[in-house]
């Protein structure tokens, strides 16, 4: 995806705008796009709601206690810079999109779950842009400490009539030893709008990390790419996203979870629809970057676990070349699973034993086998079988013509 020009959009001004006590009151329609982000204003079940209006945080109220919530400028003013979160999961100079977030900081929220605190209800977090060619970047901070539960609902929007807004968000996660959080992304755009949002976590020992995304309304183009380090043993993580670009929406999306602790376990679903649209992952690794991740990830399972079998599937392996490549360049790999034969993987009844007959063993010639060989291979086994079933079919053959004759012989004598 192509660069952007920021500077057409306004990063600046209404710092100050007056607090909105009462969600209630905003106007009709604005509460309408609110809706089809996620956001009811009439929920006073929730226990915390936060809303940024362009570059000023508007509304912030929590009703828990053991809950923090408050806009991050301030949250930086009383915690002495919030050394140990702020800008720790990203690069300021990774690219244009978080240097200017860096330097143009129009607010976003800080929000925390204390220690062994568990919040049923949803926290509801709401970034809404209004006007035309405005521009919105915002830095939020969500901490999950020891043994807690958070569940954020997070919905952003632009209002019915503006134009070529921008919206750029810096979110950083920390899921503590035992914790829990539950993040839910609602997206409702302009037609015009540009979104690039720029997401990392960390969980730690035994924590949770869900994230869902929707987005089923139009928007001009959006890039995603949220990576999610599992730091602690047996650390989860999972990515649901349903997406849907109509006609004029332009969507890069992806996620990463990286499995740096033993037992630790992730999943990435996605669910996505063109209705004239485009969508893709310009950001998907290269081959030469599979390489690197999963020669990681065959070196840490194997020391777990010696017998355990690991395979390569999906991404840019799309072709039997491709498959052949990790194949050869990835040392204890134990093969490749094509087309819909993972997704079966769990539910066939012997898909092991089929496995395990078929795997390449450590009693095998130290070179890895080319993946031509292996084909060649699976074609002889098929020959031998045939063979066998042959020799089989002739064998059961002679033996009904052996007991026929005996028969006869009976009743003529």
């Amino acid at each position: 995806m192509s660069s952007i020009d920021l500077s057409r959009f306004n990063f600046s001004g209404g710092e100050n705008s007056a607090p909105i006590e009462d969600l209630t009151r905003l106007p009709q329609e604005d509460q309408q796009r609110l809706v089809l982000a996620g956001i009811d204003v009439h929920d006073t079940k929730v226990s915390g709601a936060f809303m940024q209006l362009n570059h000023a945080d508007v509304h912030c109220t929590t009703r828990q206690e053991g809950l923090d919530l408050m806009d991050i400028r301030a949250a930086l003013k009383k915690f002495d810079g919030l050394p140990q979160y702020y800008w720790k999961l990203l690069d300021p100079n990774k690219d244009e999109i978080t240097r200017m977030a860096y330097e143009h900081l129009n607010g976003g929220y800080f929000v925390r779950a204390r220690k062994g605190v568990k919040i049923s209800q949803p926290v509801q977090s709401c970034m809404f842009i209004k006007g035309n060619a405005a521009g919105q970047a915002v830095h939020n901070i969500v901490v999950v400490e020891e043994g807690a539960e958070l569940n954020i609902l997070g919905g952003c929007a632009t209002s019915q009539h503006s134009n070529d807004a921008a919206h750029l968000g810096i979110t950083e996660y920390y899921v503590e030893k035992g914790g829990k959080l539950t993040f839910t992304m609602i997206h409702n755009w302009g037609d015009s709008t540009t979104v690039r949002p720029r997401s990392a976590g960390v969980v730690e020992a035994g924590g949770v990390f869900q994230n869902n995304y929707i987005l089923l309304k139009s928007v001009g183009s959006l890039q995603s790419y949220p990576r999610i380090d599992l730091n602690g043993e047996g650390a989860v993580a999972t990515f649901n996203s349903v997406i849907v670009t109509p006609t004029g929406s332009y969507v890069d999306s992806g996620s990463a979870i990286h499995l740096n602790a033993p037992h630790t376990r992730g999943e990435i679903i996605s669910r996505t629809l063109t209705t004239g649209g485009t969508i893709g992952a310009e950001t998907a690794k290269t081959l030469d970057d599979c390489v690197e991740i999963i020669t990681g990830i065959v070196k840490v399972v194997k020391e777990i676990n010696p017998d355990a079998m690991v395979i390569c599937h999906g991404g840019p392996i799309s072709q039997p070349a491709d498959a052949a490549y990790i194949i050869e360049n990835v040392p204890g790999i134990d093969g490749f699973f094509g087309a819909t034969s993972i997704e079966r993987l769990a539910a066939e009844k012997k898909a092991k034993e089929e496995a395990e007959k078929n795997r390449v063993r450590d009693t095998a010639p130290k070179s890895v086998p080319s993946f031509s060989s292996l084909l060649d291979q699976i074609a002889q086994q098929e020959q031998v079988l045939k063979r066998q079933a042959e020799e089989a079919a002739q064998k059961k053959a002679e033996s009904k013509g052996s007991r026929g004759g005996k028969r006869g012989s009976g009743r003529g004598g």
